[in-house]
């Protein structure tokens, strides 16, 4: 029985490898589109602000798909879920919605919270790194 779903989890996690693969490659595309299309369009080369931050949010997508994908192979190669990758693509994830973010939706509370979640996210992965003991 053991044997089986181990096979099982293989074939899962193959199949989440794949259509990761295809996720990011069409991401990585459709970046490349909105590059073009942004650089061809008058003001020709000119990009407003905005047009910066869809194309910063959607490459920070792209990196988050990547990081996804070295989580799976992590996973795939020894069995085991890294928290160093995983607390990397959580820094990314947060760091694209900071970049994307519009300030004057949301209240004072929400972005202390998300300064608070960058803190933590930043302690954790400085606690993997260094590998300190800190008690449960």
């Amino acid at each position: 029985m053991t044997e089986i779903l181990k096979k099982f989890e293989r074939f899962i996690v193959l199949a989440l490898t794949g259509m990761m693969m295809v996720v990011v490659a069409l991401a990585t595309i459709d970046l490349g589109w909105i590059i073009i299309k942004d650089i061809i369009t008058p003001p020709i080369v000119l990009m407003s602000i905005e047009e910066l931050l869809e194309i910063f949010g959607f490459f920070l997508l792209v990196l988050i798909g990547l990081e996804l994908l070295e989580t799976i192979k992590a996973y795939l190669i020894d069995n085991v879920v890294h928290v160093e990758i995983v607390l990397e693509v959580a820094l990314i994830a947060i760091a694209r919605k900071v970049i994307i973010i519009d300030m004057e939706k949301y209240g004072n509370l929400t972005l202390v919270g998300i300064a608070a979640l960058i803190l933590a996210l930043a302690a954790a992965y400085y606690a993997v790194k260094r590998r300190l003991k800190i008690p449960a």
